[in-house]
């Protein structure tokens, strides 16, 4: 037993937490209402351009996670498990003697252009989403390794990881996939949860490259003898599966008390959608490209990918290159006093994927869309927020008509938690109450998975009042004139991508 007290009934947990901006390692005491979660260690997550692409530096990404380890030691001596969860989709890739087979391509490298047509020519789009569920998005890892297929490293790989694994790997040398974040990578069926099969078949990709598969919860492994020692944490610490896909593991640290709920996980992306207890494989849903991934215990995150606050990011970003002010609370008060719907995107347009000059796209699809383009960082990021609150209201909806559910109340959390006229917005327009937070979803759901391994909280529900007792949260009222939301939403086309 490590340094934590779970005979004692209450535990010390680590969770590495890595975003697509920056990572953390959390260290988290439970207890029956007790719920403490402090942050030990947060380093930068920047991609790396090389001449053949846009690349994770995943050897810095796991500096990070052992340094946050060794910190975690110092500050309580143990703990009783780690978990590791990160974005969804991007993988490594191992050669016969497991060595990383290059630096991971990031998802939002262009060399996945003119994939999915190669994957379509093989399994047409709705076969391919009666199997595997998948919203459409052009950087899912079977549209990713359609790009890969006449590369050296494909031909020379024997197995691969997903990112959450691929950490996991090299703190405990074991292999495999968990099964939320291998939901999204196309290769999945949707209805067995398994690896399927026909997918890799009629594709032509090595099935041995795929792992067994583990849930959350399981036992992934103990840490390695050099990480015991360069971390300082007692021998034969374990590992814990945890939901690895970040977002399954926010979904988790809902504080829903009722069943009739729906989710925002609110950060670079949002990602909004229902908890169900199957998927929706229609065609109405395929068409209107919502994806059903796994979540804990059989669950199905029915929900689609919304651009999030990446705009906003990228536009402080250009703001920042630019000699202007990036201060957050001072663009949202210039925000809040600028002119209501002047100008609305469609945040999931093609031409806001890629990283470039987030202002000048905003205005440029306004004026081909007929609109006055914004023309201060105020006004660019109320058009970005009001975008969003929209893009919500309009996933939201039909998430419930696809799946003939009631909702009653919307749940933000992630960082856009922290974002009070997102959280406000989104509740005038969608008509509904807003629980905002907790902001530390991600973190807190992988931490909870761990605490049930160990047998301290019980099942999703009782995870779930955990955190609604013991996390800060902010309650929002519709306001206002929704016949204005009304209008602004008709202005809106769906984009092409998502058509």
């Amino acid at each position: 037993m490590s340094a934590g007290s779970t005979s004692a009934g209450r535990g010390v947990f680590a969770a590495a937490d890595l975003g697509a901006t920056s990572g953390r390692v959390m260290l988290a005491r439970v207890g029956p209402d007790r719920l403490d979660l402090s942050e030990l260690h947060r380093f930068p997550n920047t991609p790396v351009l090389l001449p053949d692409g846009l690349r994770w530096d995943a050897l810095a990404l796991f500096q990070g996670i052992l340094d946050g380890l060794r910190a975690a030691a110092r500050a309580g001596g143990g703990v009783d498990s780690v978990g590791v969860d990160t974005w969804a989709v991007d993988y490594g890739l191992l050669d016969a003697d497991g060595a990383l087979l290059g630096a991971p391509y990031h998802y939002r490298d262009r060399r996945t252009e003119g994939a999915a047509e190669a994957v379509r020519g093989k399994v047409g789009p709705a076969e391919l989403y009666r199997i595997n569920g998948l919203q459409h998005l052009p950087f899912n890892t079977v549209f990713q390794l359609a790009a890969a297929a006449d590369g050296a490293q494909l031909g020379v790989a024997r197995t691969l990881l997903l990112m959450p694994d691929l950490m996991v790997h090299w703190l405990t040398g074991t292999v495999g996939a968990e099964e939320t974040n291998a939901s999204t990578t196309g290769l999945f069926d949707a209805r067995a949860g398994t690896w399927s099969k026909e997918l890799t078949g009629r594709l032509g990709i090595d099935p041995g490259l795929l792992p067994p598969l583990r849930a959350p919860g399981d036992p992934a492994g103990e840490l390695l003898a050099h990480v015991v020692e360069f971390t300082g944490l007692p021998d034969r610490t374990p590992v814990t599966t945890v939901a690895s896909h970040d977002t399954a593991s926010a979904v988790v640290a809902v504080p829903a008390t009722a069943p009739d709920f729906a989710y925002i996980s609110c950060g670079t992306w949002s990602l909004a959608g229902l908890e169900l207890d199957s998927p929706v494989l229609t065609e109405a849903s395929r068409a209107a490209n919502f994806t059903n991934e796994r979540g804990i215990d059989g669950t199905v995150r029915f929900l689609r990918n919304i651009m999030g606050l990446w705009l906003l990011e990228e536009c402080r970003r250009t703001w920042e290159r630019q000699g202007l002010s990036t201060d957050l609370d001072g663009l949202l008060a210039d925000a809040a006093r600028a002119e209501p719907f002047a100008a609305v995107v469609d945040p999931d347009a093609p031409e806001f994927l890629a990283p470039g000059d987030m202002p000048e796209r905003i205005r440029g699809y306004c004026r081909r869309t007929g609109q006055a383009a914004p023309d201060t960082p105020g006004a660019v990021v109320r058009c970005v927020l009001e975008s969003l609150a929209l893009a919500h209201r309009r996933t939201l909806r039909r998430a419930a008509e696809l799946a003939g559910r009631e909702v009653a109340r919307v749940h933000l959390v992630g960082g856009g938690a922290r974002n009070a006229l997102l959280c406000q917005w989104t509740a005038d327009a969608t008509g509904l109450p807003v629980v905002a937070g907790p902001v530390e979803a991600t973190a807190l759901g992988n931490i909870l998975v761990q605490a049930r391994a160990a047998g301290l909280v019980g099942d999703l529900g009782s995870m779930r009042r955990l955190v609604a007792r013991s996390r800060p949260l902010r309650h929002c009222v519709p306001q206002g004139d929704g016949a204005a939301w009304d209008r602004a939403a008709a202005r809106l086309e769906p984009s092409p991508r998502n058509s």
